[in-house]
């Protein structure tokens, strides 16, 4: 028997304790291959959103390539630490160290290519399935299949890479233990966990500032400052404040010696510690995916209500209106081609920037009460009342620059001939001038034509609100008439308005949302990609760390069934270490998410947050539950095979 026949008879003997760590490979391989298909597709290249979405998915790739590179290191060193008697017996007989070094590195380049081999067949098998679904979910024409010379290249050689790299490092594991070290294996007595009180507090107060951070006003660095004392306070908890919460528990006579709690305890505090830093990888790595798995969700609940909340199907916008008056007969003459029955009505405004704000000069859009009023009726906008000559009202709506206008409510704004106050502020989901509706004051007829008359710090503006009944109701589909023309219109806008500008702007609602909706179901594709890579790591993460510790697990429960403890017990102990290890990071990393997510989109005075968060935590419980119960019954059923 030669030495390779030697390596492939060692990986056919191991198969069991390699199969979770081929199997997770070969899907994360298929992954890679199938959107590497894609990104290298013919027809996408010949697309203008199929290349920006090929270069998000590209930059992804990357991310979870180097990703894919800590996977399979921590997946092959934990195997390794699980060998380490079989390595020292080697040694006695006679092995030298070079050849231990060239089995192991033969071994995982191996289980590498047949993880390659099985990933790519993988993916050519549901590549005709990927394909459809991913074309649709971007709102492309179809993809037809072809052969996939490059993603197959690219892809073969990235991963054989990787796994001779990993080979390679990897090797550190035993070169620097003597055989006496390697023998022991993992039966050498673990000492009790320590912690320091001090790292703890460290830990604890950084958690408290990442919190307090993300509670104060909405800034650029808010994320940045987030994230590093989110990340660090997270890694203490782990590594500290743990081992501190289990002493804690200890001391608690009652609890700790109430049945088989003093094993579960005893056990937890060794578990917990043991595998703090692969607690704390799986925690921040879930974190980031719940978290941009929440805004995507949010985005898109965000993009049903914009439309929703657009009573008119076209708003022309001419800004500057005494310069021009447009060019709506080409809106008028395309309505009236399609056959759609439609109401143009016609609103005056200004933009006045006369005002003084805090010692600054500050400009906002003005609406007369009289055209407000016929508004509200027609949209649903909040009613006014009345408004004295030197009162106003301001109208926020919901959009992404209402805190550019918190300033104007109840403030004093005035120039050398007016002055008004804003004595109240009304918040409105309903944007009547589009998507991009901008927050306004509503004044009075009489102030509104005195500002009106000073000829220098304001211009007018006229919109035209185009009412199509037969268009209002569901969002529609990309092939919907309200789409269609409204993406025509859109597009001869854009032509048209620079030569005027940029005076003249059109915004369609079908137009925006369809738009909207794509950007975010390209995301949502990208996303779901890193995530699918992410949720299989952590899993194989889990079951890894389990099955390296599972011979010594087993040799502790074949001693307490020994001396009387019942199976039933010892499997309750078990779930429970097992259900620490899989529900703490999933647990932590939806706290995280809420504390994040929640103040920000605050912050930008968003509402309706948490059903999309909500959804996303539901899902990742879902799947780690499935994780958990698969990893559990493999686990108690190697566990009752040595029960006496």
């Amino acid at each position: 028997m030669n030495f390779p026949q030697f390596a492939f008879n060692n990986v056919r003997r191991n198969f069991r304790a390699y199969f979770t760590y081929f199997l997770s490979s070969a899907v994360m391989i298929m992954i890679f291959f199938t959107y590497s298909m894609f990104i290298y597709h013919p027809d996408v290249a010949h697309s203008n959103f199929g290349k920006f979405v090929a270069t998000g998915m590209r930059i992804a790739s990357y991310v979870v390539y180097v990703f894919s590179f800590f996977f399979v290191f921590y997946s092959i060193s934990s195997f390794l630490k699980s060998r380490n008697q079989e390595f020292g017996i080697l040694t006695i007989l006679g092995a030298r160290t070079s050849q231990i070094n060239r089995l192991i590195f033969l071994e995982n380049i191996l289980i590498g290519i047949s993880s390659i081999i099985t990933g790519v067949l993988g993916g050519m098998l549901i590549s005709k399935l990927f394909l459809l679904i991913s074309s649709k979910i971007i709102g492309e024409a179809e993809l037809r299949f072809y052969w996939p010379g490059k993603a197959l290249t690219v892809t073969s050689l990235s991963f054989l890479l990787l796994f001779i790299a990993v080979s390679i490092f990897s090797l550190v594991f035993i070169r620097h233990k003597n055989v006496l070290e390697l023998l022991k294996g993992s039966v050498t007595p673990k000492k009790e966990p320590k912690a320091s009180w001090l790292l703890s507090i460290l830990g604890a107060s950084l958690l408290i500032l990442g919190v307090i951070a993300v509670t104060r006003k909405f800034s650029n660095n808010t994320l940045m400052y987030a994230a590093v004392t989110g990340i660090a306070g997270t890694y203490f908890l782990y590594t500290q404040l743990s081992v501190i919460v289990v002493r804690l528990l200890k001391r608690n006579r009652p609890l700790t010696w109430r049945n088989t709690n003093l094993l579960r305890i005893s056990e937890m505090s060794y578990k917990l510690k043991d595998n703090s830093r692969m607690l704390f990888l799986v925690t921040v790595v879930t974190a980031i995916a719940c978290m941009v798995s929440s805004v995507l969700l949010f985005m898109t609940q965000i993009n049903n209500s914009t439309y929703n909340n657009s009573p008119y199907a076209l708003v022309y916008i001419i800004n500057n209106a005494n310069a021009g008056k447009g060019d709506r007969g080409h809106i008028v003459n395309d309505l009236n081609a399609s056959g759609v029955h439609f109401t143009e009505q016609k609103l005056d405004a200004i933009h006045y920037r006369g005002f003084t704000l805090n010692g600054k000069p500050r400009g906002i859009d003005l609406l007369p009460l009289s055209a407000y009023r016929l508004l509200s009726q027609q949209t649903g906008l909040p009613g006014i009342q009345d408004v004295s000559a030197s009162d106003a009202v301001l109208l926020l709506s919901r959009t992404t620059n209402v805190q550019n206008f918190m300033d104007f409510a109840n403030a004093h704004l005035q120039n050398k001939q007016w002055s008004l106050t804003v004595k109240q502020t009304l918040s409105t989901d309903i944007m009547p001038f589009g998507p991009y509706s901008s927050p306004f004051l509503v004044v009075s007829d009489t102030a509104y034509k005195a500002l009106a008359q000073d000829p220098n710090p304001f211009s007018r503006i006229t919109y035209y609100l185009y009412k199509i009944p037969a268009w209002d109701g569901a969002p529609p589909s990309r092939v919907d008439p309200e789409v269609t023309i409204g993406t025509k219109l859109v597009e001869w806008n854009q032509t048209v308005t620079p030569k005027h500008n940029f005076d003249y702007l059109l915004h369609a609602r079908g137009e925006h949302y369809q738009g909207s909706k794509q950007g975010t179901a390209m995301m949502s594709f990208i996303g779901v990609f890193i995530a699918l890579i992410f949720s299989l790591s952590s899993a194989s993460f889990l079951y890894f760390k389990l099955h390296t510790e599972l011979q010594k697990d087993q040799l502790m429960y074949r001693s307490l069934s020994k001396i009387g403890f019942a199976p039933d017990e010892m499997s309750k102990a078990a779930t429970t270490q097992i259900a620490l290890l899989f529900y703490i990071p999933i647990l932590a990393a939806i706290i995280e998410t809420f504390v994040v997510v929640v103040p920000i989109l605050h912050g930008l005075n968003q509402s309706n947050i948490l059903p999309p968060i909500l959804i996303t935590a539901a899902a990742f419980i879902a799947v780690q539950t499935v994780y958990f119960l698969l990893v559990r019954m493999q686990y108690i059923r190697s566990l009752r095979k040595l029960m006496v």
